[in-house]
């Protein structure tokens, strides 16, 4: 039985992971808890049973204790990764490490030298890798069947719902206390994109971005400052109505209030970030952005990351010389085109349309398939894994140096913002 320890007991760290362990495998146990907050450390401690003498409100009083279990999963916020790594891996823990990494570039190159230096299993958790939908995307690409591949066009669209939740009012509203969007969000696609290519090197970026429309100067008129305050709360796109009260029990509102009752969320929503207008918020990270990436071999791709969809989901087109490949995760749809084998007057594309499997989980059943995985190492049934951090790190980097373009306006050079930032 692999024992594991909490760090960090929110949506990601209890809902996700320590309720995978809790209720879909026999194989781990979690025995420790560090969390802050009251609410959320004495639910982890009644879910799983912690005895009194492993529940802890911060990493540093956890991890100040002799080594008493197998692994930490590690899931504080963005800016509090580095420091309980560095001492967990002295101490010998395995680690599952929400990603990003860091929020600080420097950070994830020591990140991966500690990793290699303390000899202990890292995973990062890049649970993109783990979908079926993904890995049927790479499976056809390595095929051949589209000959090689020459450009992708790859979109996130975060739902706008889903933007106003956690990147206008949430955590990652502001880049300054803790990361970019694209480090943040879409570090995940920068990786998918990395392990389609085969670990392909990125060599140069351009990135294009701004805040154009959750600010001040587009707020309705006769707003208020808070939702529960405002006369348009009924008509509003992000009123909580709609974001919050029907989603009790579920998230987004598991993260807007520590109690899942009606009741306690309009408490909640009345003082706490969850409530304010989405156009009167602290938030300055972008709404959109557009990267293109030159990678070494020879493909271009265009990342387009937009907060204005109405679906919460990724598409891809990938564009060979023998055919083409469409893909949408939310509809679980892959579409195969060859070139010259269809019917008609100039034989187009021949159209296969592919269901990958279907998996229980979160991120299309990649949250499944990354805690199968890190148990798996975890228990030394297999040496190696998907989102080891040597092989994050390139995602990293370049969402670091897309960030970078987007704020210079200046194309950046992997090799030398790499070697500017060691």
């Amino acid at each position: 039985m692999l024992k594991l320890a909490v760090v960090g007991a929110g949506n990601r760290g209890r809902d996700i992971y320590a309720n995978f362990i809790l209720n879909s495998t026999e194989e781990a146990e979690i025995v420790a808890v560090a969390e802050p907050n009251e609410i959320k450390r004495e639910l982890m401690s009644i879910e799983h049973n912690i005895p009194e003498e492993n529940i802890f409100d911060s990493w540093e009083k956890l991890l100040s204790k002799d080594k008493f279990c197998d692994g930490i999963i590690l899931a504080t916020g963005d800016d509090m990764h580095f420091e309980p790594m560095e001492m967990a891996m002295k101490k010998g823990y395995h680690i599952l490490l929400e990603k990003p990494m860091s929020n600080r570039v420097q950070e994830c190159i020591q990140i991966v030298e500690m990793a290699e230096k303390y000899k202990v299993k890292v995973m990062v958790c890049h649970v993109l890798r783990y979908t079926p939908f993904f890995s049927k995307l790479k499976e056809l690409i390595d095929s051949g069947v589209i000959g090689d591949v020459v450009d992708i066009q790859h979109n996130e669209n975060i739902g706008n719902f889903h933007f106003a939740h956690s990147f206008v009012r949430g955590n990652w509203r502001n880049s300054n206390e803790t990361s970019p969007l694209i480090l943040q969000k879409s570090c995940h696609d920068l990786d998918i994109l990395s392990w389609l290519l085969n670990g392909s090197p990125a060599v140069k970026i351009a990135s294009f971005g701004e805040l154009s429309h959750f600010t001040r100067e587009n707020a309705p008129k006769n707003s208020a400052e808070r939702c529960l305050d405002c006369s348009l709360i009924d008509s509003c796109i992000y009123s909580p109505k709609k974001i919050y009260y029907n989603n009790v029990g579920k998230w987004p509102t598991l993260v807007a209030s520590d109690i899942q009752t009606p009741g306690e969320l309009t408490k909640a929503l009345t003082h706490n970030q969850y409530g304010r207008c989405v156009y009167k918020c602290d938030n300055n990270v972008v709404d959109n952005m557009v990267t293109i990436i030159n990678f070494k071999n020879g493909v271009n791709v265009t990342f387009n990351l937009c907060a204005f969809t109405d679906e919460v989901c990724r598409t891809i087109k990938i564009m060979g010389t023998k055919g083409e490949i469409r893909g949408n995760d939310a509809k679980n749809n892959i579409e195969v085109y060859r070139f010259g084998q269809g019917e008609g007057r100039f034989c187009n594309g021949a159209v296969e349309v592919i269901t990958p499997e279907i998996l229980v989980g979160g991120h299309g059943g990649g949250d499944t398939g990354l805690m199968n995985d890190f148990i798996d190492l975890c228990l030394d049934r297999k040496s190696d894994s998907r989102t080891d951090p040597r092989t994050s790190l390139e995602s990293h980097i370049m969402a670091f140096a897309a960030e970078e373009s987007r704020v210079s306006g200046k194309v950046v050079y992997l090799n030398d913002f790499i070697e500017k930032n060691k």
